[in-house]
């Protein structure tokens, strides 16, 4: 059985391949059913697919996971990834593929929940931030190189499943060399008792540590309404497609360069006060992002400092969810980071569109700049009560 570091490289890789798997299905299920005459909304509501699934299977994660620990769920979600990326070459169907989207959500949360709760539990206080923040910039580096798969419909439609569903297979496999572990039973025999379902655990860890679910769900309505609406907005301004193809990653890219250095600073100086500095550093940029939103240069620099900046909250929002919250309340909190996620990326689009329809002459960057304010206002008037999830599980 391998070390415990090494236990966490592989685990920080399983996220890196779901990030990879999410990154290329978006953008080539969108060009394939554009290719094939598919609307443009029906195309988008198809995308929702992926997080319409994390959302099933979102609550139902907890009591598995306590049940047969870490590793199984790790590879039996694993299996589901890999499995329904090669079934699309088998059926080219609307229905199908849907449901694939969702069996993929569904097997995505499974491996995400895992690997998070994993790596949060058993991360030392000082590294937490650190670790947590590999954990991001693994899966924004994949989400970044998935894309890049799309290039290969034109050589053949299926190639782009078949590799990743390989690629899938090949890091999946490494868990066989990791030990099965529980989460922590601290405290569970009490909780159980007096809690006797995994919503009331989720009503209990929303209680204590709410805050730290906004940055996630500030990280899904960025992701994907700068996904989804910019490329809409883009043309509608004037720009050419493929050029702002070239713009969307930047925002993840920015995000590589400063997740660990990023992550590391939290460790020393606190959760909440850099929270608050890159999301008001978002702002900032965003602000002069509709400003030089003409120019394509401005616009490649804004998307990468925006990334530098915000790319970063959902690895933040965990980590602060993990000092607020007690040691058995950790999977239910993982959870929650995951749903807020999916909520943001649903609602996102949703905002993003009629934010361009019904404001013409205001700049979609105002409507993310608003978002961002909310945000950044409810974690500036929460007042701070750590509670740092140790071995000792010390209040500070």
């Amino acid at each position: 059985m391998v070390s415990k570091r090494t236990r966490f490289y592989i685990l920080v890789s399983l996220v890196g391949i779901s990030g990879f798997s999410q990154g290329m299905l978006l953008p080539l299920i969108a060009i394939i059913l554009e290719q094939n005459g598919v609307s443009s909304s029906i195309n988008g509501l198809h995308a929702t697919g992926l997080y319409i699934g994390v959302l099933i299977a979102s609550p139902f994660m907890e009591k598995p996971l306590r049940k047969i620990g870490f590793k199984p769920m790790i590879l039996i979600g694993g299996a589901l990834v890999f499995t329904s990326l090669f079934f699309f070459t088998l059926w080219e169907a609307l229905w199908f593929w849907f449901i694939l989207r969702l069996v993929i959500g569904i097997g995505d949360q499974m491996l995400n929940f895992s690997t998070q709760t994993w790596i949060t539990s058993t991360s030392a206080p000082e590294k937490r931030g650190r670790d947590i923040a590999l954990y991001g910039l693994s899966f924004g580096t994949g989400f970044t190189l998935g894309p890049l798969m799309t290039q290969l419909i034109y050589l053949h439609q299926s190639l782009p499943f078949i590799l990743s569903s390989i690629l899938c297979i090949l890091v999946w496999s490494l868990m066989f060399w990791v030990r099965n572990e529980f989460p922590s039973a601290e405290d569970e025999e009490v909780d159980f008792r007096s809690n006797r379902s995994s919503f009331k655990r989720f009503y209990q860890a929303a209680k204590i540590a709410w805050v730290a679910f906004l940055p996630p769900f500030a990280y899904g309505l960025l992701e994907a309404s700068l996904h989804g609406n910019f490329p809409v907005y883009g043309m509608r301004i004037g720009h050419d497609v493929d050029m702002l193809s070239y713009i969307l990653p930047c925002f993840a890219g920015g995000s590589i360069i400063t997740q660990l250095p990023l992550g590391a600073l939290s460790d020393k100086i606190g959760r909440r006060k850099v929270l608050l500095s890159v999301i008001a550093g978002g702002m900032i940029i965003f602000i002069m992002a509709s400003v030089v939103e003409q120019s394509i240069i401005g616009l490649f620099i804004s998307f990468i400092l925006a990334g530098m900046c915000v790319g970063s909250v959902f690895s933040l929002g965990v980590s602060y969810m993990t000092d607020l919250l007690p040691k058995n309340l950790l999977p239910a909190g993982n959870i929650l980071c995951g749903i807020f996620f999916s909520f943001g990326s649903i609602i996102g689009p949703f905002l993003g569109g009629l934010f361009i329809d019904y404001f013409p002459g205001l700049s979609f960057f105002h409507m993310i700049t608003l978002s961002l304010f909310l945000i950044w206002l409810a974690i500036f008037t929460r007042k701070e009560k750590l509670h740092v999830s140790s071995s000792s599980n010390q209040t500070v």
